[in-house]
């Protein structure tokens, strides 16, 4: 991260899968170690579980943190509509609900507390150039 930061490349780090009841609280010592480390720009998304994923992440929780899981999985349904995978557009990596927007507020807080910039990276394309020759491979 210092190194393209250095040369001038944007650095955007993300806080992702957030894992409730699990990783929720690194958050903040995440974002103040990218920051530190030349991060410009943040984003997060919470843990998804779509398909057969969900059964694999709960048997990986009973074997590691079985204290935990039920806990783990009440607060992504309660992010997730009462689900534990939301696969619509715009809802998957967020969530909804007072859990989902609370995880947003730690990372809106944290982000501005340590000068990190939001939306998206403006890229420069100024040097790009139409492709020439190479299409004449395919």
């Amino acid at each position: 991260m210092r190194g393209l930061s250095a040369a001038g490349v944007p650095v955007m780090v993300n806080v992702s899968p957030i894992i409730p009841g699990l990783t929720d609280h690194e958050i903040e010592s995440i974002l103040a170690e990218a920051r530190a480390h030349g991060a410009s720009r943040i984003g997060h998304a919470l843990l998804r579980l779509p398909g057969e994923v969900a059964d694999l992440v709960a048997d990986w929780f009973t074997e590691h943190y079985p204290e935990r899981r039920a806990r783990a999985f009440a607060l992504l349904r309660e992010a997730r509509g009462g689900r534990e995978n939301d696969p619509r557009f715009g809802h998957r990596f967020r969530g909804e609900g007072a859990y989902a927007a609370m995880i947003g507020q730690r990372v809106r807080l944290a982000g501005t507390r340590l000068g990190f910039a939001f939306g998206r990276i403006a890229l420069n394309r100024d040097a790009f150039r139409k492709p020439g020759a190479q299409l004449a491979l395919f």
